[in-house]
């Protein structure tokens, strides 16, 4: 037994990996969401890439304060660096503490909208989770979740390095404590 969890422990630990992943196809949608808490600025880029390729008018980017300035102040002007239009982009501050509050903050931006269709862009560890959490809280829009890439996190590679190991384990704590309501 002990054999075969070492001949297959790569396997078994890239599907745990796998499964946090569901990256959807994304469609033609009313806006895209830009989750908060990606200090990499890979969320901003794709989001902005896919505003340039036509997939929303805008990108809504969603942006708690840190340090006295709104996380999507910071992405935004990134972004803008990086050669991509202000026109773009609308920052959407709040004050959330979880994915779930991040949710219901944007509820009644969506809804002011009448968004049919939202894409949320997140950190592709972050997808699956994202994409239920939206989809429960806010059942009347559809949302089709895209991944942007995390620069210390891989499904099939998280624990070869100490901050892949850190994201998986907060990621599954977040997504059992999420079965459970919690």
């Amino acid at each position: 037994m002990i054999a075969l969890l070492f001949l297959f422990h790569s396997a078994l630990l890239g599907a745990f990996g796998s499964y946090l992943v569901r990256d959807d196809v994304p469609h033609h949608a009313d806006a895209i969401l830009v989750l908060a808490g990606d200090s990499s600025g890979n969320r901003i880029l794709k989001a902005a890439q896919m505003v340039r390729e036509g997939y929303a008018l805008k990108a809504i980017v969603s942006g708690p304060p840190i340090y006295g300035i709104h996380e999507s102040d910071l992405a935004i002007a990134m972004a803008e660096r990086a050669g991509y239009a202000p026109a773009f982009f609308q920052p959407f501050e709040h004050s959330a503490h979880s994915t779930r509050e991040e949710a219901r903050a944007a509820a009644p931006l969506l809804r002011s909208m009448h968004a049919q269709r939202v894409i949320l862009v997140t950190s592709d560890y972050h997808t699956r989770r994202a994409g239920s959490t939206f989809r429960s809280e806010i059942p009347d829009v559809q949302f089709d979740v895209v991944a942007a890439p995390d620069l210390d996190f891989s499904p099939h590679g998280w624990w070869k390095n100490r901050e892949g190991r850190k994201t998986f384990v907060y990621e599954w704590i977040k997504t059992v404590s999420g079965w459970f309501g919690m």
